[in-house]
């Protein structure tokens, strides 16, 4: 049975197509016929509002929303509302920066495990001695990709790291080396610390202005929710149950 929208006839072939644009869906057809539904029955309510679809339907649509969405926005009075009422999404956790240099433990052996502890233990020199140096011995001796960027891990919390790296890392002072080769699975690490952060309840000035876009993409969603709704109840759509609305 063909699929017909207010006696509109969504084809095979525009199924096929719009399908591609729906890979990861878990039934990417499925998928494509909800689109394509939702498309047909918001370009026949464009035309209706009197706006041209003529030139560009994805345009056309765009101005419809516009106009027909409307919900008010959140204010700081809302926001402060929601952080008072869900304390626990607003709590964070330690986190720090680190730059590290990895070298590898032997293969096993003693002779092998000693050689090797021996050279990380003068790259630790080195780097005791000239701390200015870090980024260029990461880069000359580094067996880890972040060698390439001066050993720069970047920012990561407690939990991401293994158990060793972050137990150095969360018992070093900001702007520290390490004063110890700090083994793990993957060998030695020469650490550097570069800024730590204590965990905690992230204060309202902190994050009201993303609170309220948060709240405000959340009203859009529902209201568009909404409004797709009432057009697809409104609608006579054949050879196919919408789902989810």
């Amino acid at each position: 049975m063909a699929i017909t929208v207010n006696g509109v006839e969504i084809t095979e072939a525009q199924i096929q197509a719009e399908q591609a644009n729906h890979g990861q869906a878990p039934d990417p057809r499925d998928a494509a016929i909800q689109q394509l539904v939702l498309h047909a029955l918001l370009l026949e309510k464009a035309k209706e509002s009197g706006i041209d679809t003529s030139a560009n339907e994805g345009q056309a649509i765009g101005t419809l929303l516009d106009r027909e969405l409307k919900f008010p926005p959140a204010d700081e009075a809302a926001a402060q509302d929601y952080y008072n009422a869900y304390p626990e999404q607003f709590t964070q956790g330690d986190s720090a920066m680190a730059s590290h240099i990895l070298l590898p433990a032997g293969n096993g052996d003693e002779l092998s495990n000693a050689l090797a502890k021996a050279k990380a233990e003068g790259v630790l020199a080195e780097v005791q001695a000239d701390p200015s140096r870090f980024a260029d011995l990461a880069c000359e001796h580094s067996t880890c990709p972040s060698g390439k960027q001066g050993g720069d891990l970047g920012q990561f919390g407690r939990g991401q790291m293994v158990p060793e790296f972050e137990q150095a890392v969360f018992s070093t002072d900001a702007g520290d080396i390490t004063p110890n080769l700090v083994e793990t699975q993957f060998g030695y690490h020469i650490i550097q610390v570069n800024a730590r952060q204590e965990g905690g309840k992230v204060s309202f000035d902190e994050i009201k202005e993303r609170l309220q876009q948060h709240l405000n993409q959340l009203a859009a969603r529902q209201a568009m929710h909404e409004y797709l709704s009432a057009l697809v109840k409104a609608a006579k759509i054949e050879g196919y149950t919408m789902s989810g609305l």
